[in-house]
């Protein structure tokens, strides 16, 4: 590197003092200085000012810089700067700045001189135009310091003397004649800036004791300080102490040169007096503290892992060793870097004696163990060389190592540091960490030692010290993690790097030894400590032959390490066949003991999961290691990538160990076609069957677990296949069954997903390219860096404090890991997103296939005694049909799964009969796929399915039964059907049967044609179900319809009514939904008890009436009901005990999401003898908890439960075709006002019809059709009510009884005689109709047809008590309300007594029962009325009685207002509800004459 040196002076004068001159007038002064160079920088104006004095203009002003007198004369320039005079001032005021280059090496005879001129304005003859008047000057050195500052000069009025310039001018010379008596009156400032000279005074005695020792030269003049020989050492060691007060400016400026005179102070301890000095300590200190105050003050300059930016360069590009730099002249005998004045190392006296190191002790006048001191330093080198050269360097020369090692020391000086001095080296370790790790190389690489032995490369003492170094700093990491966390992620991200560069240049299992002490002391019980060994993990298993450390098996050919350790190069011997399989596959002791680092990484993992849960660091730790192997081209060899795998074969056992933590992909339910609503998985594992054993995984986690099982797909697909063969054979049952669970996982977590950012993607397979250039990104994204972008930018905008928080992706190279900037737009193009799309997809694609490859595996590892796991093998292969996928992995899943059910077609139609009704759905599904090859492929699979099928018993049923539904399924609720496509297939399996030779002698072909006849039967509704799917009501009607003509076919039907309860639970019709699978479950229990003698089992759908009244239409009474034992009837997979148990359960959830908790309890009765039965006493206590929750829930929302609103619709007009003059009943949600669901029909049918020809019309009269524009589709809506006989009323207490199983509804009508709606109350009359429907409220849809209407006009004086028993109602609830609502009673008292409305109740009685009325048949309605008005009077008294206890002081006002209303409505109606009919008081019988008068009397006697 080109160093620049320079020094450059700036001066700045300020003012001159007035000289005395005789003459008048205006004039010129110049002050001239002689120099050898100028660079003006700036000028500004100056100002002259003179008083009681005539002076010239002070023109220019010269500078010179010069050392002798000869050189003045010869190199005098002057330099002019113009002054404007103004004789009313004194004093001449000037400012101006010029910048002065001064000469590499000064002398104490440099000085600045300033000389003044007079300038005449008026030259006059033999007069000279400029006169000098004035001289001073500057010295440039004082005490070998350059003099800088503000200095107030004193001006001779004569020529300075010879040598004038080593003196200052404010020594008065004898002879000379000063400017105002030798006062200072010359204000100049001189500022330097200078790489040569330091301006400190601490670092000025440092370099100049250090300059002295280096050429010898005794005494030493620092200043006025004159340095002995013999005081040379004390004064050396106090400057080196010193260095810590020197300004931190200069410290910066000569940082490099600073640090390099330490270390040679350390390398090449002087020799003083004879004696040498050890200065290794003193310089160890004055480092720590020089390093320590730069991170402080200069924190602005570091990087990104706390290293300043100046220490870094020092080390990477100035740092090296003292006697390794080329370009260092030879050292003379008396030079510092004279062998012959140096000792090798000096060792300190407070050494600890914990180290028990025993090695002999160099010799140095500061060390007090030295008993004697050699006569000569010859002496003391050679008997240092004797006795030391030769034990730890065998064969080398003396004259090589005579100077110590500074990495050597440094680790000593370490070692043994204390206090202070040990803290600021621990703040800063990774400084002397690098400076240690690049003194090691230098000397190795110098030495010619790198191609020697590792275990020969260094002295056992400097590895003992690095081992007491590694093990004060680990135990420094756990003593101070909870006081200073940053310090020890600091200090133990330093030590990480140290060792990763350890591995480089130090014996192997050394390191390793350091790392083995590391992990001891720092412990894994506290997730702090955990996340602290995670990076340090992180870190050391960075390095670039991580792989040849671990010593993988013998056909690994890894690169020539550039320093190969004895054991790595025999590490490669170890063969797959001397290994057992189990130890392979587990972390056995062997295992760790031979892969060492590998092991260290997979133990943590299997720890971490067990403590921990799903630590994000650990698996990121696995995660990067891989992603490294896999992009690294030194194992891009199949072959050798196989052998790297063999590293992490015990992830898999880790990994299925792991499963109940790992986030649940598959509990979204998020089916690519959408099948069923009850999925296999969900309600087998409610049933609590074997076929899909529950797993308690937690929600979060998600990147991690995708991480983990990336981790564990890379190993499944680079490890050698006969090994996981081996090992699956040895497998159990139930370890296969977990691994499969985790396959069934993987498929789920890798499913091809379109994210949110509007790139749309079909859910038909998709096709991805496999192009060349696509293969590397396709491996970056099975390893993860996909998205590491995104992740950068996110962890950089995390809080870096957490434990677990701070740095924990990032790929550890100390070399720079630079962030990228997040350059990346919100809105990315459509090419970008096709991209990603295909990105995305190859992935999964990959994924995929590596899962079958897996599948393919156990499958050839399976044995008579495990074929039971081949269920679970097939339920994968089917899992991954139902998801999003390539047409590349469609062919090949199509294949394994012929291959499988070929080889093992017993497993499909006799044992795992669900499963077949799940391949048939998935095959069906990929026969209207718009992709030629994957329809080929699945009508192929299919064939073959009906042919195997039928070979067993030469009857396909069960199979044909399984198409049927699975097409009814498909029909009833995927979105994007296609029935065109799955025609073609069709006639593809029919073409199959009509030219398979084989078979064409059989029924095979007829029994295929029927089939193939009855799914275009089933794809005709299918297109009437796409004409209305946008009218949810006509297609539940629809639904209903298919699922009523399968009425004698058990298995159809209960499809149809999942596809309906799937259609209700997408538009949160949970009550619908409910309704639905409890007439499944009926139908079930309805022919299980044809199969079943079993008494917990219910024994029909009669034992479902509590639950709904409409479940008897699933009785199996008729004529025409199948019998359940056919071949092909009643076999899916609800048509058992655990099938009825998931459909009871999910009619439960249903009923509770709508709020029908009484329904909960139903359904719950009819489990719980079942679980009772099974003795089940965990179901039964999740029964109970849910019962208890549920009751819970009654007794909280007492009041505030709201379940549907119903409205009566009526549809007239030709244009709605069937539905024409047919009237319903709709249930609509709570609070569904009359103008929503009218807006919501007219919107829907204004775009069907057009705008123009629908009309909603406003009342509720009766329709005359004939009055209707017959061009034009009526909508009659009117809201209607829950009605209920008197004798109902006691069974219907509850709210819910009030609102559950509805079958009669009433609205209301007002109309007058003339035909007004409202007239006189004497006039209004009311038509109550009253509406019965087919079906009860709730039920499979939402809206059932009105079958009978009845109607019941009111008489006026009817309407009047109606609406009296009303208002009595009204005050009757308010007053007795619980908890008492004080606004409510009010807002009811001033309805009923308040002034406003005393006409209302009073006008009512003063037309009704003033008079008595004419028609006898009106006396009892007479009679009722005046009833209600003592009643209502009585309740109003009772309900201001309430209110006066309720209310303040500040209402008492309001109150007596309330009660003078109440007693004038009292007074105006007594009267009116005294006046009694005497014929209603008649004696029942007539009293016989013969009778007594008392007798009559008594009689008689019957007014109240």
């Amino acid at each position: 590197m080109i160093k620049s040196f320079c020094s450059n002076v700036f001066c700045s004068a300020n003012n001159l003092l007035s000289f005395p001159w005789e003459g008048g007038g205006e004039g010129e002064v110049t002050c001239g200085v002689p120099l050898k160079e100028i660079v003006p920088l700036r000028k500004l104006p100056f100002l002259c000012s003179y008083s009681n004095c005539h002076f010239l203009r002070l023109k220019e002003l010269l500078v010179i810089l010069f050392e002798t007198q000869e050189e003045r004369e010869s190199s005098l320039t002057e330099f002019h700067c113009p002054i404007n005079t103004d004789p009313n001032r004194r004093s001449p005021d000037f400012h101006d700045e010029i910048k002065i280059k001064l000469p590499a090496s000064l002398s104490d005879h440099h000085h600045i001189l300033f000389t003044f001129y007079h300038v005449s304005c008026q030259q006059k003859q033999n007069t000279p135009l400029e006169t000098p008047v004035g001289y001073t000057w500057i010295p440039m050195l004082q005490s070998g310091r350059l003099r800088t500052g503000h200095f107030c000069l004193p001006v001779s009025l004569e020529k300075p003397p010879q040598s004038y310039s080593v003196l200052s001018p404010d020594v008065a010379l004898p002879g000379m004649k000063w400017v105002d008596n030798h006062r200072g009156v010359f204000n100049v400032e001189v500022v330097t800036v200078s790489a040569i000279h330091t301006q400190d005074q601490y670092l000025d005695k440092f370099f100049a004791l250090v300059h002295a020792l280096d050429e010898h030269m005794f005494p030493v003049r620092i200043g006025d300080m004159r340095i002995m020989e013999n005081n040379l050492e004390a004064e050396l060691k106090t400057s080196i102490a010193a260095l810590s007060s020197s300004q931190l400016e200069p410290v910066v400026r000569f940082l490099h040169l600073l640090l390099d005179k330490l270390v040679l102070m350390v390398v090449r301890p002087p020799v003083i007096a004879g004696q040498i000095v050890n200065l290794g300590q003193a310089s160890f200190e004055v480092m720590a503290s020089v390093v320590n105050r730069l991170h402080k003050y200069l924190d602005s300059s570091q990087d990104m892992h706390g290293r300043n930016s100046l220490l870094s360069s020092y080390i990477t590009y100035v740092f090296r060793l003292p006697h390794t730099d080329p370009n260092s002249p030879s050292p003379g005998p008396g030079a510092l870097g004279g062998s012959v004045h140096y000792a090798t190392m000096a060792r300190s006296a407070v050494r600890p004696a914990s180290l028990n190191l025993n090695r002999s002790r160099s010799l140095s006048n500061s060390n007090p163990d030295i008993s004697g001191t050699p006569t000569s330093p010859d002496d003391e080198v050679r008997s240092i060389i004797g006795s030391k050269v030769g034990v730890l360097y065998p064969g080398a020369t003396a004259a090589r190592f005579v100077r110590s090692l500074f990495h050597e020391e440094l680790a000593l000086q370490w070692v043994v540091s204390s206090g202070s001095v040990r803290e600021g080296a621990l703040q800063q370790a990774w400084f002397f960490f690098e400076l240690m790790v690049k003194s090691i190389i230098h000397h190795l690489y110098f030495a010619q030692r790198l191609e020697s032995p590792r275990k020969n490369r260094f002295p056992e003492r400097f590895m003992d010290d690095i081992t007491a170094l590694v093990s004060t700093i680990a135990g420094d990491i756990v003593s101070r993690y909870q006081k200073d966390l940053e310090l020890v992620e600091r200090l133990n991200t330093s030590l990480g790097f140290f060792l990763n560069d350890l591995l480089s240049v130090m014996d192997r299992g050394f390191v390793f030894s350091l790392i083995k002490t590391y992990w001891k002391q720092v412990s894994a019980a506290n997730p702090t400590l955990e996340s602290l060994r995670l990076d340090f993990l992180r870190i050391v298993c960075s390095h670039e032959h991580y792989v040849t450390l671990n010593l993988p098996c013998s056909l690994l050919t890894p690169p020539a390490s550039p320093s190969p350790s004895v054991s790595s190069s025999s590490g490669f011997s170890t063969h797959v066949q001397d290994q057992k399989i189990a130890n392979m596959f587990e972390l056995s002791i062997p295992f760790r003991e031979q892969h060492f680092m590998a092991g260290l990484v997979l133990s943590e993992l299997s720890v971490i999961l067990d403590m921990f849960g799903l630590h994000k660091k650990v698996v990121n730790v696995v995660h990067n290691l891989l992603s490294s192997h896999d992009s690294d081209p030194r194992y891009a060899d199949p072959e050798v990538k196989a052998r790297v795998a063999l590293l992490y074969l015990p992830l898999i056992g880790i990994v299925m160990e792991a499963l109940p933590q790992l986030h649940d992909f598959t509990g979204s339910g998020e089916e690519a076609d959408g099948d069923a609503l009850i999925s296999q998985t969900v309600a087998m594992a409610i049933a609590g069957t074997s076929a899909a054993p529950p797993m308690s995984r937690p929600s979060s986690f998600l990147l991690n677990t995708r991480s983990l099982l990336i981790c564990l797909l890379w190993v499944l697909k680079n490890a050698d296949e006969m090994v996981l063969q081996k090992w699956f054979t040895d497998l159990s049952v139930s370890q296969l069954n977990r691994l499969l669970d985790l396959l069934y996982l993987c498929v789920s977590c890798f499913e091809y997903k379109v994210e949110g950012n509007g790139w749309q993607c079909s859910k038909s397979p998709l096709t991805f390219k496999k192009s060349k250039d696509m293969k590397a990104k396709l491996e970056e994204a099975i390893l993860g860096s996909i998205g590491a972008r995104q992740e950068m930018v996110r962890r950089k905008r995390s809080p870096s404090g957490s434990a677990f928080g701070s740095q924990e992706n990032l790929r550890w190279r100390k070399d720079m890991t630079h962030w990228r900037q997040n350059s990346e737009k919100m809105d990315k193009t459509r090419a970008e997103l096709e991209h990603e799309a295909l990105i995305d997809g190859n992935l999964a694609t990959e994924a995929n296939l590596t899962i079958l490859d897996t599948l393919e595996i156990v499958t050839a590892s399976v044995t008579e005694t495990k074929e039971s796991i081949l269920g679970g093998v097939l339920k994968v292969l089917l899992h991954s049909m139902a998801c999003n996928q390539s047409a590349l992995y469609l062919q090949h899943c199509f294949a394994t799964q012929r291959a499988l059910v070929s080889k093992f077609p017993e497993l499909l139609f006799e044992e795992e009969t669900e499963q077949c009704a799940d391949l048939c759905l998935r095959l069906l599904r990929s026969c209207g796929s718009s992709i030629s090859t994957i329809r080929a492929h699945a009508s192929a699979s299919l064939y073959l399915l009906m042919r195997q099928n039928f070979e067993i018993g030469n009857n396909f049923a069960r199979v044909k039964m399984q198409v049927t539904m699975s097409l009814s399924s498909l029909v009833g609720t995927s979105q994007n059907f296609n029935e065109e496509f799955l025609r073609r297939s069709l006639k593809t399996i029919l073409t199959y049967a009509e030219e398979d030779l084989e078979l064409r002698e059989t029924t095979f072909p007829d029994q295929v044609q029927d089939l193939v006849f009855n799914l275009h039967m089933i794809l005709s509704d299918t297109v009437k179900m796409k004409e209305h799917q946008e009218d949810p009501e006509m297609l539940i009607d629809l639904m209903y319809r298919i699922a009523k003509g399968y009425q004698t076919s058990p298995d159809l039907r209960l499809t149809w009514l999942q596809n309906m309860a799937g259609k209700h639970t997408e538009r949160t019709n949970h009550a619908e939904a409910a309704q639905c699978l409890v007439h499944s479950a009926a139908l079930v229990a309805e022919y299980l008890s044809m199969l079943e003698d079993r008494k917990y089992l219910p024994v029909g759908c009669v034992s479902f009436q509590n639950m709904s009244s409409n479940v008897l239409e699933e009785s199996a009474v008729s004529d025409d009901v199948v019998s359940p034992d056919e071949e092909g009837i009643c076999s899916g997979k609800y048509f058992t005990e655990a099938g009825l148990v998931g459909l009871l359960e999910q009619a439960a959830a249903s009923f509770s999401m709508a709020g029908m908790y009484e329904a909960v309890n139903e359904v719950y009765k009819v489990l719980i003898p079942v679980h009772e039965a099974n003795r089940d006493a965990k179901k039964l206590a999740t029964i109970h908890g849910k019962l208890q929750e549920a009751f819970g829930k009654i007794v909280h929302q007492h009041g505030k439960r709201m379940f549907g609103t119903y409205f009566r619709v009526g549809f007239y007009g030709t244009k709605f075709g069937d539905l024409d003059e047919q009237e319903f009943v709709y249930k609509e949600p709570a609070i569904t006002k009359l103008a929503e669901i009218s807006h919501r029909l007219e919107g829907f049918y204004g775009e069907r019809f057009g705008e123009e020809q629908v009309e909603v019309i406003k009342d509720s009269n009766p329709v005359d059709k004939c009055k209707l524009d017959p061009n034009k589709a009526y909508v009659q809506i009117t809201y209607v009510e829950p009605f209920f006989d008197t004798y109902e009323m006691k069974d219907r207490i509850t709210y819910f009884d009030k609102n559950y199983n509805l079958r009669r509804f009433v609205y209301c009508t007002p109309f007058t005689l003339d035909g007004r709606a409202h007239g006189d109350l004497h006039e209004q009359f009311k038509r109550k109709t009253i509406l019965t429907t087919s079906h009860a409220f709730p039920y499979i849809k939402t809206r059932i047809n009105i079958i009978h209407k009845e109607e019941i006009i009111s008489m006026p004086m009817e309407v009047a008590i109606e609406d009296m028993q009303k208002k009595t109602q009204e005050l009757a609830f308010a007053t007795h309300q619980d908890p008492s609502d004080a606004k409510m009673l009010q807002m009811v008292l001033q309805g009923s007594v308040g002034t406003t409305v005393n006409q209302g109740p009073l006008e009512v009685a003063q037309v009704f029962l003033s008079e008595i009325p004419s028609d006898p048949k009106l006396y009892r309605h007479h009679n009722k009325l005046r009833l209600c008005f003592k009643d209502f009077t009585k309740r109003c008294e009772d309900a201001l009685r309430k209110n006066k206890s309720l209310i303040g002081p500040d209402q008492k006002e309001y109150q007596r207002e309330l009660e003078r209303n109440y007693h004038r409505l009292k007074e105006a109606l007594q009267p009116l509800i005294n006046r009694k009919i005497p014929q209603l008081y008649k004696p029942v019988l007539q009293v016989n004459s013969h009778r007594d008068s008392f007798s009559r009397i008594s009689l008689r006697k019957l007014d109240f």
